[in-house]
Parts: C-alpha cells; sequence; structure tokens
C-alpha cells in the first residue's frame, strides 16, 4: 500500500514521493501475534467484555512493539500516520491492534501530528469502538490536549459531542478536561455535565464524577458548590465528585 507524501530534497524543495506502509502494517501484525499468550486472551476478553477477541499481550509488550515499530518503520508524514493508523484500526482482528494503533498517535515522534486535523479519526474511533478502554485514552490524550492548544477550534467540536445521541461522544466531552487542571475551562466543563446530568447511563453518571472529583484536585471549593447548586446530580456522581474532598466544618 503507497500514498504520496512530501518529502525535503537537499532542503531546497519538496517532491511527492511514494511511502511504502504495507512493512509498517506486517510488522505490527506480525510483532502482536509473535507476543501472543493464548491462556491470558479469553480473561482479557472476558474482563473487556469484548466481542472482538484478544491476543492476550499485556501493554508492557505493546508498548515495547510500539518503540519497536517507530524505530524500525518511521513515518514521514501526518499523512502517512494516518493511513496508517486507519488501516490498522479498520482491518483489525483482534483488540490489541486496535490497543497498538491508538498508541502509535500518541507516540512522542508523532505529537507535534497531533492537530485537529486528526478530530474526525478520533471522533470515528469513539463512535466505531464505543467502550471506555478506547474512549478514555482518547479523550484525555488527545481530545484534551487538543483542547487545550486549539480552543477556538475544538470548543465548538465538544459542545457538539455533548449534546450527541452517542453516548461515548458524550463521554469524552465530559472527561476531556481530566488533565487540564488550572486550564480548565470550567463554563464547558459546567454545560457538558448539565447536558448529561439526568441521564441514567452508568458511563455518563460515572464520567460527571470522575471529571468533577479530578478537578476538585485544583478547585475543590468549586467542585463543593457545584454539587451543592445541582441536587439533580445522581448518587454516583455525587459519591464520586467528593469522595476525596474532607467535609466542610461548621
Amino acid at each position: 500500500m503507497q500514498i504520496y507524501a512530501r518529502l525535503p530534497l537537499d532542503g531546497v524543495t519538496d517532491y511527492a514521493a511514494p511511502v511504502e506502509i504495507t512493512p509498517l502494517l506486517d510488522a505490527a501484525r506480525d510483532g502482536l501475534r509473535a507476543l501472543a499468550d493464548p491462556v491470558a486472551a479469553p480473561e482479557m476478553r472476558r474482563y473487556m467484555r469484548s466481542e472482538m477477541p484478544f491476543l492476550g499481550v499485556p501493554k508492557p509488550a505493546r508498548s515495547g512493539l510500539e518503540r519497536r515499530l517507530v524505530a524500525e518503520h518511521p513515518l514521514p508524514d501526518a499523512a502517512a500516520l494516518e493511513l496508517t493508523v486507519r488501516t490498522l484500526w479498520d482491518e483489525a482482528e483482534y483488540r490489541e491492534e486496535r490497543y497498538l494503533a491508538l498508541a502509535l498517535t500518541g507516540h512522542r515522534r508523532y505529537t507535534r501530528w497531533l492537530t485537529p486535523d486528526q478530530v474526525p479519526l478520533y471522533r470515528h474511533w469513539i463512535v466505531d469502538g464505543a467502550w471506555w478502554d478506547y474512549v478514555d485514552e482518547i479523550a484525555n490524550r488527545r481530545i484534551g490536549p487538543l483542547l487545550r492548544a486549539h480552543p477556538v477550534t475544538l470548543d465548538p467540536v465538544v459542545r457538539e459531542w455533548s449534546a450527541s445521541e452517542d453516548r461515548w461522544l458524550r463521554r469524552t466531552a465530559i472527561i476531556c478536561q481530566l488533565g487540564s487542571k488550572d486550564a480548565t475551562d470550567v463554563r464547558l466543563l459546567t454545560d457538558c455535565i448539565e447536558a448529561a446530568i439526568g441521564e441514567p447511563d452508568f458511563f455518563l453518571r460515572k464520567g460527571i464524577g470522575w471529571a468533577l472529583r479530578q478537578y476538585a484536585r485544583t478547585d475543590p471549593d468549586w467542585v463543593r458548590a457545584f454539587v451543592a447548586a445541582h441536587p439533580d446530580l445522581s448518587p454516583l456522581s455525587r459519591r464520586e465528585a467528593l469522595r476525596r474532598l474532607d467535609p466542610v466544618s461548621g
């Protein structure tokens, strides 16, 4: 499989050169199968409640494979990376192939290519993956950094997702600021939580509590005030939000 990428020529001009991604894809798939543990695989699948089978490759082994792939099959640009990970994800037979696709987009060699242009890819993965192991990583490690770096562009995207019929897009909108600390946009956080506050869905309620609990590390008084002002919070969300906060005395 080839794509055409812009590559420097003698530091003066550019030319369109074919980039072959099949060796990387083959190395990824073969590498995962070489690390497979058929004893561990059924338990991993059971724990994740996954329709897609597992090979039984734990995260440390996948991380080692990821490093080897990047070192041995470096990609020249964002277009090559996106085609590679899209193919690995969409053609996946095992869940670890999708984990590896997601991990490659976060490798330090490629983080400079994390731009709003990748949002459609992540949206596809959120909706298609439709489970917390994919969604939480994407929300916290991809959409969150994009929101902090490009707030004008990402704010309307996150707001749109918060009103989506898809619960995983809504969960992403709620928890994408977990790592924002004092850069948290509390107005956006408030709006995303309030859009789901009456929903019975466990993952939305848990996500609300998680987002509030995390922000309580930065501004506990704000979280106490938010919880007090929203008596319609579910018991689960309220309990999670206040779990690490001491009761207010007096």
